[in-house]
């Protein structure tokens, strides 16, 4: 069985919108029905998961039934931070998923991710145990000395991107919650499952990744997604 856990806590504060940003309406739909219609339509995906804000549960589920979501079986509450968000998704999932299950976490503001992504971090997993989408980085990284110096870089060919979707064994990866959480390892600020599987002293394995597959957290990346949306439409 393969399960996403779809994110879908945060405030977005960066937005300056009354309302979280996964809920903002694009042409008469939420970002968040964009998101969970990628996870619809791929044959590899059982069931969905979403961590919800508190308060937008009922809101979540409506949206979802208006737009033929069938997939999402479960809403749970966020947590305090990403990782605590991230944590109650898996441990929900205890009872349900076995060891070998695959859970595909992936933000909900992420709403273009491609159908071959998707596949490939799952096939990935299948074979590894664990897969995170990623791409080269082509700009150039520099360690600064102070505010306005700097005098070293990090060669580019060495640096990869990784975002979401990524995938793991659902076994490895209660065990990892567990384990970072009693501790305190790789579950503050902006860690991730990713960073947090890496402080654990997991290896980790690249699966392809897009540059379509933008992050919706400011006013010049809702534009983005729009002229995005336009392109796919008119193909």
């Amino acid at each position: 069985m393969n399960i996403a856990i779809i994110l879908a806590g945060g405030t977005g504060q960066r937005m300056n919108q009354e309302i979280p940003k996964q809920f903002i309406n694009v042409n008469d739909k939420p970002l968040i029905i964009y998101t969970l219609e990628a996870f619809q339509r791929h044959p590899q995906i059982d069931n969905i998961l979403v961590v919800c804000i508190d308060g937008w549960h009922d809101i979540l589920k409506a949206y979802a039934k208006q737009n033929k979501i069938s997939k999402l079986k479960w809403v749970v509450s966020g947590g305090a931070s990403g990782q605590e968000s991230i944590r109650n998704g898996v441990y929900y999932l205890e009872n349900i998923c076995s060891q070998d299950d695959i859970v595909v976490i992936h933000d909900g503001i992420r709403p273009l991710v491609e159908e071959t992504v998707l596949s490939d971090v799952i096939v990935k997993c299948k074979v590894h145990g664990n897969a995170v989408t990623s791409l080269p980085y082509n700009e150039q990284i520099f360690i600064k000395n102070d505010e306005i110096t700097t005098k070293k870089y990090i060669p580019r060919e060495t640096l990869r991107r990784v975002s979401t979707p990524q995938a793991y064994k659902y076994g490895k990866l209660l065990w990892a919650y567990r384990e970072a959480f009693r501790r305190e390892i790789g579950i503050y600020g902006s860690s991730y499952t990713n960073t947090m599987m890496t402080d654990l002293g997991e290896t980790l394995y690249f699966a392809a990744g897009s540059d379509k597959n933008i992050k919706i957290t400011t006013q010049d990346d809702l534009d983005l997604f729009k002229a995005l949306l336009k392109v796919r439409e008119n193909q």
